[in-house]
């Protein structure tokens, strides 16, 4: 069997591709670029491709199609750059490769205490030797509420991580857990989350019901100076409202490691040139604002992992085996 590999690295996942493709069977052809229409082509006699976040819109899955690709795996976990319906009506089944929540849960809660802490001015301080404390108290989480919106592997495992600071926990889903009400942590509401909570952190898969969940009309009803960190998807956060929301004082910081419209952006070099996000460069100056391109999933153990699981998801849709990777 073959598998066309897309948005493929040299630096971090050769090794990779090499050992599981020989342990499993695979000839692999390689592709450091994104799919598109000019290198659809190579797909040319795969029955699977693996990508990864890049835009695969209904017009491209049919380029993929007439190449007699019958199945797409992304090596993350989100698959909404994926138009899944349009997978479908070409008879193309779509599969993700989940990794372990540690990862971006350590993360999330790094841009908590970054965030409550100020860090991103007390690094720039420091850099230019400015070593003046005006402006830079932090608070301190044992005595700060933190809401967590989604509460799947990624968000429970931030509770897990935070019930250890002492600080208040609040947990918002539409589906509850048991786990988490067993550890004593509260569900509440979406308004008793406005309300109470002093950090909102955001770990919900984005949907059509939930886009913009935190817009002009939410941030309204939040605490003053309430701190948001976002390492889910960024259009969760209308854009827009979360700046008026910084430059009002209304939100005191933010942490985020995603983005609206970064697809294309992130993981490219893009120094010298001119990009199409204003509302990116405005998050990136002011001084309470975090920003990092994505990255909370990246960890040996994520990179081993979706390697691997994206592999052995195209082997067993070719052999006809039960996927526990397929999208349902």
């Amino acid at each position: 069997m073959k598998v066309t590999v897309y948005n493929y690295r040299s630096f971090d996942e050769k090794e990779l591709f090499e050992r599981y493709g020989e342990e499993l069977g695979i000839e692999l052809v390689l592709c450091p670029d994104a799919p598109n229409t000019e290198n659809a082509a190579l797909a040319k006699g795969s029955e699977c491709i693996d990508i990864l976040t890049s835009k695969m819109p209904e017009e491209l899955l049919k380029v993929f199609a007439d190449y007699g690709v019958k199945y797409v795996t992304t090596r993350t976990i989100g698959y909404d750059h994926i138009d899944v319906k349009a997978a479908q009506k070409f008879g193309m089944t779509v599969a993700n490769a989940p990794y372990g929540p540690c990862g971006v849960a350590d993360y999330a809660v790094m841009l908590i205490l970054m965030t409550i802490r100020k860090m991103k001015r007390i690094m720039e301080r420091t850099n230019i030797q400015d070593y003046t404390l005006m402006g830079i108290q932090g608070r301190e989480l044992k005595d700060l509420t933190v809401g967590v919106i989604g509460t799947g592997r990624i968000g429970k495992t931030v509770l897990k991580n935070l019930s250890g600071f002492g600080c208040g926990l609040l947990a918002y889903d539409l589906y509850e857990s048991d786990e988490v009400k067993e550890s004593g942590v509260p569900y509440v509401s979406l308004e008793e989350m406005w309300k109470k909570a002093d950090v909102i952190t955001l770990h919900a898969p984005l949907t059509d019901e939930n886009y913009h969940m935190i817009n002009g009309d939410t941030i309204a009803r939040m605490k003053d100076g309430v701190m948001i960190v976002n390492t889910a998807r960024g259009g969760l956060i209308d854009s827009e409202a979360l700046i008026r929301g910084i430059e009002t004082g209304k939100i005191g910081g933010a942490g985020l490691d995603v983005v609206e419209n970064e697809f294309g952006l992130y993981y490219y070099d893009h120094k010298s040139d001119i990009l199409n996000n204003r509302e990116l460069a405005i998050l990136r100056g002011f001084p309470n604002v975090t920003v990092s391109h994505h990255m909370a999933f990246y960890t040996d153990d994520c990179v081993k992992t979706v390697v691997r699981d994206s592999l052995m998801g195209c082997k067993c849709f070719v052999e006809g085996r039960e996927n526990p990777w397929e999208v349902k």
